[in-house]
């Protein structure tokens, strides 16, 4: 485990369906984090390509040589500027099929090193928009332990327990959220996972909550000051803040299901086995 502490940059942007403008705004932060010392940039889901389907209503719509083009602008950004990106934007497949609803993981060498596919899409996404992903993935960078999530899916406590036994520190949580209480869950599945959660989401939804980083407390330690911008929060494992939570709290947790000592089903004691008794 590094004691090294990271900064994370966070962004709330547009997510529009012109692909030029959706890449001027991301490589306009890249720039802005990396002034600030982030060693990563996380975005909204959909951020690059435009979200299905607000605002783009079909992909005939949507021109994917523009995106290619664009990603590859980002992509050589992040080498020269040495930084970490995690950008949203839909994934072209082969032939008729429907796009992966997808997060580009690009690395400080310039180069995309993985990809999130969305697991679980919405009804209205699997009946008419993307193909869903089947896996997760997990990458690390400098010590800290990262993986994805997209939107829906934090409704989906399996995939945040899944990273969990991955040992994931950070979650990168990319969305274009319909509800104020989606803030609330973010928060519930970094206490209970004791992990940093990044909930980058679109300016579009600013009136449901603002992006923010969020501790293994729980707590919200950074947010974005504007309706469009980023916000540069530090990951310190040594916090003393975050003592119970990291060196405690976490591998108890982790400890349980194979502690012999919460394994009582075979106990013998009538008045433990008499429900009724006083």
């Amino acid at each position: 485990m590094s004691d090294i502490t990271f900064r994370l940059a966070t962004a709330q942007l547009p997510v529009t369906g012109d692909v030029r403008a959706n890449s001027a705004r991301v490589q306009a932060v890249m720039r802005e984090g990396a002034a600030q010392g982030a060693r990563m940039v996380h975005l909204p889901e959909g951020m690059l390509s435009g979200y299905a389907k607000n605002p783009i209503q079909d992909w005939s719509e949507v021109d994917w040589a523009a995106v290619a083009e664009e990603l590859e602008s980002v992509v050589a950004l992040a080498g020269q500027l040495r930084i970490w990106v995690v950008l949203g934007s839909a994934h072209p497949l082969s032939g008729s099929r429907r796009p992966h609803n997808s997060l580009y993981v690009i690395s400080d060498e310039g180069r995309v090193v993985t990809r999130y596919d969305k697991r679980v899409c919405s009804a209205t996404e699997v009946t008419r928009f993307y193909t869903p992903g089947h896996a997760p993935i997990v990458f690390e960078v400098d010590g800290f332990r990262f993986g994805c999530v997209i939107c829906i899916e934090v409704n989906f406590p399996a995939l945040f327990m899944e990273y969990d036994r991955l040992g994931v520190d950070v979650l990168l949580l990319s969305a274009y959220p319909v509800d104020s209480i989606f803030f609330v869950k973010a928060r519930s599945h970094a206490a209970i996972h004791n992990a940093w959660v990044s909930l980058s989401a679109p300016s579009d939804t600013d009136a449901l909550f603002r992006s923010a980083l969020i501790d293994p407390r729980g707590e919200v330690v950074a947010t974005v000051p504007d309706v469009e911008g980023v916000v540069v929060g530090v990951l310190d494992r040594n916090a003393p803040e975050l003592d119970i939570p990291l060196s405690k709290a976490r591998p108890w947790r982790a400890s349980v299901q194979d502690d012999p000592r919460y394994d009582t089903g075979g106990l013998d004691d009538p008045r433990s086995a008499d429900r009724t008794c006083i």
